[in-house]
């Protein structure tokens, strides 16, 4: 299953633990089912667990494991590092030039229809 997808997966439950496969799959922007296989997927690597809703017994819950904190953080700080090397020759306008595009970019991106 996708690095990509995977590290969003990670990242939203370091943001909210707890989730629903179909909350996660709304955050991260995949169908329910694709959701669902990549929740089965890092459970199988150990990275998230399910368990039943303490409020809701028909509905599941997905958790962070140690294992997938450790993995994201690791990631993030590897992302930060390379994004910082590939930086390292913008002057300091060039830096504030290339912040202000790419948050427009994403911003537009995330607008669009789907």
């Amino acid at each position: 299953m996708g690095g990509a997808a995977r590290f969003r997966l990670l990242a939203a439950l370091r943001e909210r633990d707890g989730l629903s496969v179909s909350e996660i799959a709304a955050l991260i922007g995949v169908d329910q089912p694709r959701a669902s296989r990549l929740v089965n997927d890092s459970a199988e690597r150990g990275l998230v667990t399910r368990r039943a809703d303490e409020r809701d017994a028909r509905r599941s819950v997905v958790e962070l494991t140690a294992l997938g904190r450790s993995i994201l953080s690791t990631t993030t700080e590897s992302r930060r590092t390379a994004v910082a090397d590939a930086m390292a020759g913008f002057s300091d306008e060039e830096a504030a030039t290339f912040a202000a595009l790419l948050g427009r970019f994403v911003e537009s991106w995330t607008r669009r229809e789907p």
